[in-house]
């Protein structure tokens, strides 16, 4: 059968240009892989065990901006650590927080700091508290309003700083799975620990911050954040910064802290908003001075700034699944090939790096779900502008009572 040569144009154009593109998505799926396979076959660096052990002053740094429906039970919670009660403080900071709460905040053993800002972000909820604060304190604990620790993560954590780290994030788990989208956020999250954690430390290089269930020499942590005042994505200003000045982040997978998961895909679209802003906004940050690091040595810093190019974990699936039904309907064997090729590697790293206890709760119903998160990944490219601008709190509802429920 023969075609219309404008017709032929058009369809070599396209296949043209869509085998382009997945020359660039290559490099980003055979990154992904590379490090799937150093967490699947790779050893975690163990911290150095200290000859003389102590239980470090510990600052459990609790910031909370209208989190009235969980803070009570996560204060409660972060108070049934077994690590010595005199070895730390849980410490709420109360931004925007109701009367009530704050009533029932005070009558446990904890410090309850109360701020008030024009345009609350997190940074600035630390950074105020961190000057309010009067005791010696050699490790500062950061969890999110939602976070319930393992009742042995400080115990890992002091481990971790008596062998020398400096700066050290735990291994975030899901408190909820009660939706498909939890179930799907879980999974995805998985799959960043094993990836940008667990597979980096087993290569030698430094982890990432996610921003809670993470740890930091008192001292250093002060000094770095005192120098941050951002909008969203403090976590990842800091982290650029330690590892410009050659702070390693290190990671424990022991360390759990149970963290909740979006429900709705309506959340999902707002959260992740907010984290395509913070990512463009240190690609151009830091884009240059990645370029120097490296040239310097600091391959680490440059693999942060190299992180920033890619696309999001949803949106290069979707492309590659795009791509692939592309080159079957163009009848373009190479580019079936580019494309089919990475979207069979890409599945085999979320398979190896998806726990089997996730894996299990996987159903039809799940993946169903995922062209529409695909979606709602897409639209909110249209929300970056209002995300640069003010922090998008992130609803919490789920209390600790949901671990145990499963």
């Amino acid at each position: 059968m023969e075609h219309n040569p404008e017709i032929l144009f058009i369809m070599n154009l396209l296949t043209n240009l869509l085998t382009t593109l997945f020359f660039f998505t290559a490099v980003e799926t055979i990154y992904l892989f590379v490090f799937t396979m150093a967490g699947r076959f790779g050893r975690l660096q163990a911290p150095p065990v200290s000859s003389n052990p102590v239980a470090k002053r510990m600052a459990v740094l609790i910031p909370a901006y209208k989190e009235d429906a969980v803070i009570v039970d996560t204060a409660e919670q972060a108070l049934k650590q077994d690590y010595p009660g005199n070895a730390y403080d849980v410490i709420v900071i109360a931004d925007s927080l109701r009367r009530d709460t704050l009533d029932k905040l005070a009558k446990l053993p904890i410090t309850v700091v109360e701020v008030s800002f024009d345009v609350s972000t997190k940074s600035k909820a630390l950074n105020a508290t961190l000057k309010k604060l009067n005791a010696n304190y050699d490790v500062a604990v950061i969890l999110d309003a939602d976070n319930v620790m393992a009742t042995d993560f400080l115990t890992h954590i002091n481990a971790a700083f008596n062998g020398g780290w400096k700066a050290v994030q735990g291994h975030r788990v899901a408190k909820n799975t009660n939706t498909s989208v939890a179930i799907l956020d879980a999974v995805s999250e998985e799959i960043n620990t094993y990836i940008l954690r667990r597979g980096h430390r087993a290569l030698g290089l430094s982890g990432s911050l996610m921003g809670s269930g993470m740890a930091f020499d008192y001292t250093l942590f002060k000094q770095y954040m005192g120098q941050i005042d951002t909008t969203g994505g403090f976590d990842k200003e800091l982290e650029m910064r330690l590892i410009h000045d050659h702070y390693r982040i290190d990671y424990i997978d022991d360390a759990l802290c149970y963290d909740e998961k979006v429900q709705s895909g309506a959340v999902f679209e707002r959260q992740r908003a907010r984290w395509i802003a913070a990512q463009l906004k240190y690609l151009r940050r830091n884009l240059p001075s990645g370029i120097i690091q490296l040239l310097k040595g600091n391959l680490d810093y440059f693999d942060k700034v190299f992180q920033t190019m890619f696309l999001p974990r949803v949106i290069l699936l979707g492309f590659l699944t795009i791509g692939t039904a592309a080159a079957l309907l163009l009848r373009a064997p190479n580019l079936l090939m580019l494309a089919g090729g990475q979207l069979i590697v890409l599945l085999l790293s979320f398979y190896v790096a998806t726990p089997k206890d996730l894996k299990s709760l996987i159903t039809w119903q799940e993946i169903k779900q995922v062209p529409g998160l695909f979606f709602r990944f897409l639209r909110s490219i249209t929300r970056l502008g209002e995300a640069g601008k003010k922090f998008i709190n992130t609803p919490h509802t789920t209390t600790s009572t949901a671990i145990n429920e499963g």
